[in-house]
């Protein structure tokens, strides 16, 4: 049976969590990882959805996922597509189900009028960034990720900045 593409829906949740915690491995990130199913299924199918997920298929089985959701740039003046997570099993790399998952948010986010599709790679993943280069992706040099989590937010929510 040939591979699928397709948006996923809440029976799927449990095949995406699974696969959500596989990338966690494969990144060393485990340590990090917080993520309950039902916070995803809300996330997601809950009354204020807040992000959408494809999911790759492969004889009846979900083997990868893309989740995603919307942005907005105010440079550009347009809303765009923002890629959070992007995980094909290592059994099935190659097969070009990776490639389908993106050309697919590509035209979402055509579809959509989106002003930019984006995403981050880790700087030693240099399987994905060349995969990523070869689409036509330019991996940005000169920008960093900031992030505020656990405590420095809590401290910053309440006043306690710089």
């Amino acid at each position: 049976m040939p591979a699928a593409i397709r948006a996923a829906t809440p029976a799927d949740t449990s095949a995406i969590f699974a696969l959500t915690y596989e990338l966690a491995e494969f990144e060393s990130l485990t340590h990090v990882f917080v993520a309950t199913e039902d916070g995803l299924r809300d996330a997601l199918f809950g009354t204020r959805p807040s992000i959408e997920a494809l999911v790759a298929e492969q004889d009846g089985r979900i083997v990868g996922y893309a989740l995603f959701f919307h942005n907005y740039s105010s440079f550009v003046g347009k809303r765009g597509l923002y890629l959070e997570d992007v995980y094909v099993q290592p059994s099935q790399r190659g097969s070009g189900l990776g490639s389908a998952l993106l050309q697919r948010l590509a035209a979402l986010a055509v579809e959509r009028q989106c002003g930019r599709f984006e995403w981050t790679v880790l700087d030693w993943n240099q399987p994905a960034i060349s995969f990523y280069e070869k689409l036509g992706a330019t991996v940005l040099p000169d920008w960093r990720v900031v992030r505020l989590t656990g405590d420095a937010l809590v401290k910053l929510a309440a006043g306690g900045g710089a």
